[in-house]
């Protein structure tokens, strides 16, 4: 990733950078960031991954997606500065999917000029595809597991690895941390003399009354971090007004995020990208308020699959197990299996494919979810938008 970004002239140093790391909540966060930045008149640019239904999604430019023929443009010069690599034997192997479309996404900040970009980590932090940014201020939103064969099997482990964003002298913004977690953060911070930045239950305290834009009670945690990160810019010079900061938090736009949809004959979809096991406690409490209601679910193979299915069955009254399309996702009839033994009284179905899957769904009740995976909401967003 080095190579690359010298080879294009180090885009990544022509913009402040804010980069985000952590389990959960990183997007969300970033996209509260980037719309209050944009409200308080800065030219903003905003990576995250993956992408809901089109590949544009992962790079906007004051927070509207990027133009196909920007992004055609950019594409051509990345894979010529890769071929350059090639040939002169600078790189032994062509960089992943992922190193393209962050080397992409710098091109794409410096060519709009961008004041302030607002970076994802793609997976863990250290040995990441961003890390080559020198920000002004990082964030760690969440610790929890996911991705163990790559980031480690306790919090502390985890959290090692998402501290890799931490840089010298740099504040960093961290979430509610559990215990383990938080200690070896704040030792990475400590050893490289970089401001630990806290938040807590009345960091939004200020900015009261305040209702958030994104629903689900684990929002309020990632708008602190939101908040503070924020703030901290302020104090190095970039401007963020309490009115701009309130934009970011009640108008922010972030799609497949316990996002409601209501199609004209009246029937509802409930879209949350749940992908994990503590985003399946989060989407858990948020539905407990309601009735149980049928869940058209599909996950990657390399999740914590039954954790997943035995945390959201008691809001469920039935599971209809379908299979994204994704070569990672897993055969929907496991997770039926998985569904069976977890002492539910849902109902389990098997419909593989996506648009069977939520009229079998529909049939139960004109109110459904779909959760477990955020290539299935992509997924169930073209079947949605299906002339």
């Amino acid at each position: 990733m080095q190579a690359l970004a010298a080879e294009l002239g180090h885009p990544e140093q022509t913009f402040r950078a804010v980069h985000v790391a952590g389990t959960n909540g990183k997007g969300s966060v970033v996209a509260m960031i980037d719309r209050a930045l944009t409200a308080a008149g800065h030219r903003t640019g905003r990576y995250t991954s993956p992408h809901l239904v089109d590949i544009s999604e992962r790079f906007g430019i004051n927070g509207h997606p990027i133009g196909r023929p920007a992004l055609e443009a950019a594409v051509s010069d990345v894979r010529a500065a890769v071929d350059r690599l090639l040939s002169r034997g600078q790189l032994q192997a062509s960089p992943t999917f992922f190193e393209v479309t962050t080397a992409i996404a710098f091109e794409l900040f410096r060519r709009a000029d961008v004041d302030v970009a607002v970076c994802e980590v793609g997976l863990g932090g250290r040995l990441d595809a961003t890390n080559v940014l020198e920000p002004v201020v990082t964030a760690i939103t969440s610790i929890g597991l996911d991705h163990q064969q790559y980031l480690g099997n306790t919090p502390a482990e985890v959290a090692g690895e998402k501290a890799g964003i931490i840089k010298r002298g740099v504040p960093v913004v961290i979430g509610r941390l559990v215990p383990e977690a938080r200690q070896v953060v704040e030792e990475i911070a400590r050893r490289l003399n970089a401001p630990v930045i806290r938040t807590d239950d009345e960091t939004l305290d200020a900015y009261a009354p305040v209702r958030l834009a994104l629903g689900g009670a684990h929002q309020r945690a990632n708008a602190a971090v939101a908040v503070r990160v924020l703030e901290a810019l302020d104090r190095q010079g970039i401007a963020v007004s309490s009115a701009a900061i309130r934009t970011g938090l009640e108008q922010v736009d972030w799609p497949g995020r316990l996002e409601r949809r209501r199609l004209a004959d009246g029937r509802e979809v409930l879209l949350d990208a749940a992908h994990n096991a503590d985003g399946a406690a989060a989407l858990r409490d948020h539905l407990s308020a309601a009735p149980p209601q049928p869940m058209v679910f599909a996950a990657m193979r390399d999740k914590d699959l039954r954790t997943m299915i035995r945390t959201l069955a008691p809001v469920v009254s039935a599971f209809v197990m379908t299979k994204a399309s994704n070569a990672r996702s897993a055969d929907p009839a496991i997770l039926a299996d998985l569904a069976r033994d977890a002492d539910s009284r849902a109902t389990v179905a098997v419909e593989p494919e996506v648009g069977a899957a939520l009229a079998h769904a529909w049939r139960l009740s004109p109110r459904i979810v779909v959760a477990g995976s955020i290539f299935l909401l992509g997924d169930v967003i073209n079947e949605l938008e299906r002339p």
